[in-house]
């Protein structure tokens, strides 16, 4: 490491990772996080230790003097992350330290997406690709859910088939990412199928599994998106990136930071929800489908999260839009809205749709020659949106 003991990237870590073990501790089981921490994931115990707090005073005393650092203030992509991540931080503070907030403050402060709905216009865009991707693959009876429905009862992995089809993914995903983003060494997940959890898959890095809720059927192109999410060259591939990145002194400290509860939550779910297209892994028509599916579903999570918790629409309503627009099955529909109801992960459920279009348009206008200092900022800094976006082509031919 290059960096000093008053440098901000180390600063913010040890403030963050302090607020993390903070509240773990005081609240003995009965925090907002349900054990789960501000940093979910965090691999640099040996670099940056937590800061040690008694009180929410010295927190927010140390967050304020943070805010007005002269990089933290500065007008570019470093420092607009910074002031974000700073004000994200310190709201996952405040409501830890019991102040209420609505939701669309949790979206905007916390989260660091846009506190609206998705605009029906994009919601109607990507209802578009998909009839056309199913109608271009010969599923055309019905309407819409109907023909998601009938593709993927068409494409359902049986479930004696689940665990050798995974491994089948990985060595391809892993291979993939090695060639064309970072080797990721011996690193490995097993399958772990649950069932009745509020999410479709999650990535156990520290014990090398990958959570699968099997209430849910898959195609082979979305256990392939959850592969790549997950694992290659999703979350535990950013996390080995980036930890690669610090080690060597390329990477501020706060790079260790990408799983927290957090700005750096969209930029993190926008890298696992492109990552198949990261690594140019899109193979046949129903990759298409499926990508242009679970776009949809990510923009309709979005707006029904907004009716349930911001307009306070009925559960039941809310569930039925889900179905019929988003065209999602009955456990993710669930599963969602258990998430947006709950007082802390609830306003991350945009997070998802805001991250993948951020990604998508960046990594859209890459060309060819520019992907490897896009993918050392992609990966090897943490970012929000919007200073992801102010990265800056060569205007090299893709």
């Amino acid at each position: 490491m290059t960096a000093t003991d008053n440098d901000t990237g180390i600063e913010l870590t040890a403030v963050t990772m302090g607020i993390d073990q903070f509240e773990r501790e005081r609240a003995m089981g009965d925090s907002l996080l349900d054990g789960e921490g501000l940093v979910p994931i965090y691999i640099g115990d040996d670099i940056v230790p937590p800061r040690a707090y008694a009180a929410w005073e010295d927190v927010f005393a140390d967050l304020d003097t943070l805010a007005v650092r002269p990089d933290v203030t500065a007008s570019d992509a470093r420092g607009l992350f910074l002031t974000s991540m700073v004000k994200s931080v310190k709201t996952a503070a405040r409501l830890f330290s019991g102040e209420t907030m609505s939701y669309a403050e949790k979206v905007r402060d916390l989260v660091g997406a846009e506190a609206a709905p998705t605009a029906e216009v994009r919601v109607a865009e990507l209802s578009e690709q998909l009839d056309r991707a199913l109608t271009e693959s010969g599923f055309v009876r019905g309407d819409l859910r109907q023909r998601v429905e009938a593709w993927e009862e068409a494409r359902a992995i049986p479930s004696a088939q689940l665990e050798s089809t995974f491994r089948e993914l990985m060595v391809i995903a892993k291979a993939r990412t090695a060639t064309m983003i970072f080797d990721t060494g011996d690193y490995d997940m097993q399958l772990n199928p649950l069932r009745n959890v509020p999410f479709t898959a999650r990535c156990g890095f520290v014990d090398k599994r990958m959570d699968l809720n099997v209430d849910n059927a898959f195609t082979r192109a979305a256990l392939k998106h959850l592969v790549a999410h997950e694992v290659f060259p999703g979350h535990s591939t950013q996390l080995l990136y980036t930890r690669a990145e610090v080690d060597a002194g390329r990477s501020p400290a706060d790079a260790l930071l990408c799983t927290t509860n957090g700005v750096t939550g969209c930029v993190q779910e926008g890298i696992g929800d492109q990552a198949v297209e990261l690594i140019d892994w899109i193979e046949d028509r129903d990759d298409e489908i499926h990508l242009a599916l679970r776009s949809l579903k990510s923009a309709v999570q979005t707006t029904a999260a907004w009716r349930l918790m911001e307009e306070g629409e009925a559960a039941e309503s809310v569930a039925d839009y889900m179905r019929t627009v988003g065209c999602g099955q009955e456990a993710w529909v669930q599963g969602r809205l258990r998430m947006a109801s709950h007082p802390f992960r609830g306003p991350f459920v945009p997070s998802y749709f805001a991250g993948n279009e951020s990604v998508r348009r960046v990594r859209e206008r890459v060309g060819t020659g520019d992907r490897t200092a896009f993918h050392a900022y992609l990966y090897g800094q943490v970012h929000s949106p919007e200073s992801l976006e102010m990265f800056e082509t060569q205007g090299s031919a893709a």
